[in-house]
């Protein structure tokens, strides 16, 4: 199962994640924050984005808000935005 090993803030609504199956991306919240909902509302506050922890292999937030590491992979993936090491 693909988990979440590493993550950075690199902008106000974009972290630079690195998964278990040595994939990573840049990774942007932009659209997940413009839904504006009870959960998404604290991330627009850059300082409170930047708290992004890794819990369980999945990305989250003080408040509870977590999305999990093989649907953010997956979408990455078919978005065309996983970078991949050469083997």
């Amino acid at each position: 199962m693909i988990k979440l090993v590493q993550l950075k803030p690199e902008t106000a609504t974009t972290l630079w994640l690195t998964f278990s199956d040595g994939s990573t991306a840049h990774w942007s919240a932009a659209d997940l924050i413009a839904r504006d909902t009870v959960m998404t509302r604290p991330l627009v506050d850059p300082a409170y984005f930047a708290r992004a922890f890794i819990e369980g292999g999945a990305l989250a937030w003080p408040n509870g808000f977590e999305l999990s590491a093989p649907s953010l992979h997956r979408r990455l993936d078919e978005a065309g935005a996983l970078l991949r090491s050469a083997a």
